[in-house]
């Protein structure tokens, strides 16, 4: 018996079909206000689109290509309570074409994260910020932070470092602690006024600043309210994702906890091996990076952690149709439940580089691997997840050079009849069937080398279908 912690897994993922209007439209059938949208035109030969709420709507990178992030006005314009928004773009609502996009909820408009202060001396006291699992401070002072505008931020200052270090917000530098919209100031677990958390700072157990950032909320600075010259600046973001301090680098993280998805952007150093923050909590499964996107042509790197050597110093490119090959410096071996390892050069000094990276959840997402034993269906490998697939990716890891292909429940056959590739600009591929999702996972219906030639080695990526329940250890679809 399968089980999972997720009750509605359309919830958080789901895959759908639309045809285009060549005009707008509003997206209302995908369930939820997504961060991260897939787009490929199945009619016509236009290009992988992808989208995402930490660069914004309107900003899409292609994945069966090299070239820089475009900014497409009248493509995926907004994201929206159910969905989102389509101008006339032809990549997104060619009048006539049908569309196929997948969709994922990363942290949402709503997140809740902690984070913990202490003080050093760094020329003068200055805040800095512990890790999530509270191991380790961060090695910069007074850094500016991200946050997002419709998100709840948790301040724990309870460290005996800050015991005579009020920590405040302004709207300007200095011991300026002006600001208090959406603000809560905790003492001993009890809510206090400005005044009294100030004045009970230093003898309190236990100390918090809780603000939930408001719509439109201006720049702002935290602040000791006595002394100058300690704190930054916080960006409060309109787009999603919150600063992560995990790394070596800081990152800016929007993550989904239940379903195991996180949307990462962060910036290369100068120098050396780096780490950057991922927020999943445990070591990712499946990861696609897209390096230097806004301003640099590179390859989009996928990680997997059923590649050679468990996927460390090992890739797949997926505007590609190649095999896996070494890549060292991409996915190194300091990659665990925290962090990603990579060495500054493979992308160079300053490039921002956004990642999506997965882990694996019982009943819902699963990153596998198999070997082709070249037979058609009743013979044909069965690929166990545990739950019916919403969709799935396959891509040949070794023996021969094949596609990204894509298939979902969308597409007649139980997924099995139509395809899309993701390294290239095809359109559907009706012509023979491949692959068919059962209710435990899905299997080979062909010898074909791009899914299942004798002898070839195979990865998966695999989303769930919609659950009976989930929490409680009700059981999914899979028996």
């Amino acid at each position: 018996m399968a089980y999972s912690d997720i009750s509605k897994s359309k919830l958080h993922f789901n895959s759908n079909y639309y045809v285009g209007n060549g005009s707008t439209q509003d997206r209302t059938d995908i369930g939820f206000k997504p961060d991260f949208v897939w787009i490929k035109d199945g009619t016509s030969a236009n290009d992988n689109q992808i989208v995402d709420s930490i660069r914004g709507a309107t900003k899409a990178w292609r994945t069966n290509a090299t070239d820089t992030e475009n900014t497409h006005s009248d493509g995926l314009t907004a994201f929206i309570s159910n969905g989102f928004s389509l101008g006339n773009n032809t990549r997104y609502n060619q009048s006539g074409s049908n569309y196929r996009c997948w969709s994922w909820l990363a942290g949402g408009p709503s997140p809740a994260v902690t984070y913990k202060v202490v003080v050093v001396s760094d020329s003068g006291n200055k805040y800095r910020f512990r890790n999530s699992a509270d191991t380790a401070t961060f090695g910069s002072s007074a850094v500016t932070v991200d946050l997002q505008e419709g998100g709840t931020y948790t301040f724990d200052v309870s460290d005996s470092t800050v015991n005579s270090h009020p920590f405040v917000l302004g709207t300007s530098s200095g011991v300026d602690g002006s600001y208090t919209t959406g603000v809560t100031y905790k003492l001993d677990g009890v809510t206090k006024t400005y005044s009294q958390y100030t004045s009970g700072f230093s003898s309190a157990t236990s100390r918090q600043l809780i603000i939930t950032v408001a719509a439109s909320a201006p720049t702002l600075y935290y602040n000791c309210s006595v002394h100058s010259g300690m704190g930054g600046q916080i960006n409060t973001n309109t787009g999603h994702g919150s600063s992560n301090f995990d790394g070596s680098v800081q990152s800016r993280v929007s993550h989904n906890p239940l379903t195991g998805f996180s949307l990462v952007e962060y910036t290369v150093p100068s120098s050396g091996d780096f780490t950057f923050g991922h927020g999943l909590g445990a070591v990712p499964a499946a990861i696609f990076l897209r390096g230097g996107y806004s301003t640099d042509s590179f390859n989009t790197d996928v990680f997997h952690h059923r590649l050679s050597n468990n996927g460390i110093g090992v890739r797949l490119t997926l505007n590609t149709s190649d095999q896996e090959a070494n890549a060292p410096k991409a996915f190194k071996s300091g990659t665990n439940s925290s962090v990603v390892e990579q060495q500054y050069d493979w992308y160079g000094s300053g490039r921002v580089n956004i990642a999506y990276c997965f882990t694996e959840k019982r009943g819902f997402s699963s990153f596998g691997d198999w070997t082709g034993n070249g037979f058609t269906e009743p013979g044909g490998h069965h690929i166990y997840t545990g739950f019916k697939p919403t969709a799935v990716m396959i891509k040949v890891r070794s023996g021969n050079n094949n596609h990204f292909f894509m298939f979902d429940e969308d597409r007649g056959q139980n997924g099995g009849r139509f395809y899309l590739k993701a390294d290239t600009d095809e359109t559907d591929t009706t012509s023979t069937d491949r692959v068919r999702f059962t209710s435990t996972g899905f299997q080979m219906s062909t010898g074909n080398d791009g899914v299942n030639g004798n002898g070839d080695s195979y990865v998966y990526w695999a989303w769930g279908q919609p659950i009976v329940g989930g929490p409680n250890n009700v059981p999914v679809t899979a028996v």
